[in-house]
């Protein structure tokens, strides 16, 4: 069947006239103040070529400021790591893109297998026993982790660090509000960790979560997290960067319970922010309360390896009630898509972009710490993202701005004046260098003024 079939509009208006649509009432509901009364030369009463809607949607398009156009140091949990041209070849094949998850055994064989070595590289990643099919994105993972937690201890607290990502800690607001559950949120100390700042024993929580790299780019200890966590009788949830696994040591191995996290940054494009997709790992022990579905390898009656799709609490085959969750999906398209990131780089390869993505981040915060412009937020050991605060009160929002003027996109401004910038292995010696020359001429300015 052709995946486009075109209609005149004389066409369009009759079936529409037949099911009773008028396409000019089409936009009444949006209410007045929001919708656009201007001209745009794109649109007319005739329509446009095909070349001509491709040269108006590039004049639009090139009016964003984008990373491949601009020096980008942003972070925050979306970055810019290199996306191999292989990837976005096959994952433009028609087997794998549609807007529809498969589930049938019998027709998607392909799509499952897939959704299978995700699952299998989440676990070698994370050093844990099961993954599901992967989560939305990053922080509804987190959220379905707090309430796998509070069901599987039967607790309505949970702990969550200050260095998880915010959109993530407001995820889970979101999540446990609607069931009433109370979420204690810990301080970081002067090396950027949360060491210092976690729960008494026997505070009756279901869950103790940090985020490691946190937000702050801090590398926390996890292994000293677990132990606590399980002497409270806590379970110890984990938020990991997936490209800092090829460096650190794995959640599973430093005794983290239920590993989350994002996997954006192996070889999906940065989508403005959004989609992403999310993963979960977790021990046996806590297999069949994991929220979504898992793929399951088996052989069919002629002894072939086949795969079909096992644990599966979701509404949409069990009772509402009885679902582990009501809203999580997988995102097959994207968890293809790492999946073949992985598979390209293997283990050697994501070591490098592990590696050339901390080195760099250590050359560049040197650097700027070098100027006497800027010192270091926090004395941790970091990997590929740091936070710096100007000495003279240079006002960041400011420089950023002036850094756009020379094609650089700048750090995050966060709270308190303090910059965060991330580091990939996208970046040459001589793009940092332009860096720190741009940020010194500038922030100079700044402060003379």
């Amino acid at each position: 069947m052709n995946g486009y079939l075109p209609q005149d509009r004389e066409s369009r208006r009759a079936m529409l006239e037949s099911v009773g649509i008028d396409l000019d009432k089409l936009f009444d509901m949006v209410p007045e103040q929001l919708q656009y009364d201007g001209t745009c030369d794109c649109l007319n009463e005739e329509g446009l070529s095909e070349l001509e809607v491709i040269r108006a949607l590039e004049a639009l398009a090139s009016k964003n400021v984008d990373s491949r156009r601009y020096d980008s140091y942003l972070g925050g949990g979306i970055y810019d790591h290199y996306q191999p041209s292989a990837i976005r070849h096959l994952t433009q094949r028609q087997e794998f893109l549609t807007a529809y998850t498969p589930y049938q055994a019998e027709i998607s064989q392909g799509t499952m297998q897939a959704i299978f070595e995700w699952q299998s590289y989440i676990c070698r990643l994370t050093g844990l026993d099961v993954s599901n099919a992967s989560m939305y994105d990053g922080p509804s993972s987190a959220a379905e982790a707090m309430l796998m937690a509070c069901r599987a201890k039967r607790r309505n607290r949970v702990f969550v660090s200050e260095g998880v990502n915010p959109e993530t800690r407001q995820t889970i607001r979101t999540y446990l509000h609607a069931v009433g559950f109370d979420i204690v949120v810990g301080a970081l100390d002067e090396n950027g960790q949360t060491q210092q700042f976690l729960p008494e024993e026997g505070d009756e929580y279901a869950a103790w979560l940090i985020q490691s790299p946190n937000y702050y780019g801090v590398v926390e200890d996890l292994e000293s997290f677990a132990e606590k966590a399980h002497a409270a009788g806590a379970l110890a949830v984990a938020s990991c960067d997936l490209v800092s696994l090829a460096l650190l040591k794995s959640p599973g191995e430093c005794g983290i319970d239920i590993a989350v996290g994002d996997g954006q940054s192996l070889g999906l494009p940065q989508n403005f922010g959004g989609p992403t997709v999310g993963y979960m790992a977790t021990t046996d022990a806590l297999l069949r309360r994991m929220p979504g579905r898992i793929c399951g390898q088996t052989v069919d009656r002629d002894g072939k390896t086949c795969y079909v799709l096992t644990i599966q609490a979701r509404e949409q085959h069990i009772r509402r009630e009885k679902a582990t969750s009501n809203i999580c999906s997988n995102q097959a398209l994207l968890a293809t898509t790492a999946t073949i990131y992985l598979a390209m780089m293997g283990e050697a390869g994501l070591t490098e972009v592990a590696l050339q993505s901390q080195t760099k981040a250590m050359y560049l915060r040197d650097k700027l710490i070098d100027t006497g412009l800027f010192e270091p937020v926090f004395k941790g050991a970091f990997f590929r993202e740091f936070a710096l605060r100007p000495v003279d009160g240079v006002d960041l929002k400011a420089l950023n701005e002036a850094l756009l003027d020379e094609h650089i996109l700048g750090g995050y401004v966060l709270p308190g004046n303090m910059w965060l910038i991330a580091v990939t292995e996208k970046k040459t010696v001589e793009q940092l260098d332009r860096f720190v020359d741009a940020v010194r001429r500038l922030a100079k300015k700044e402060v003379a003024k």
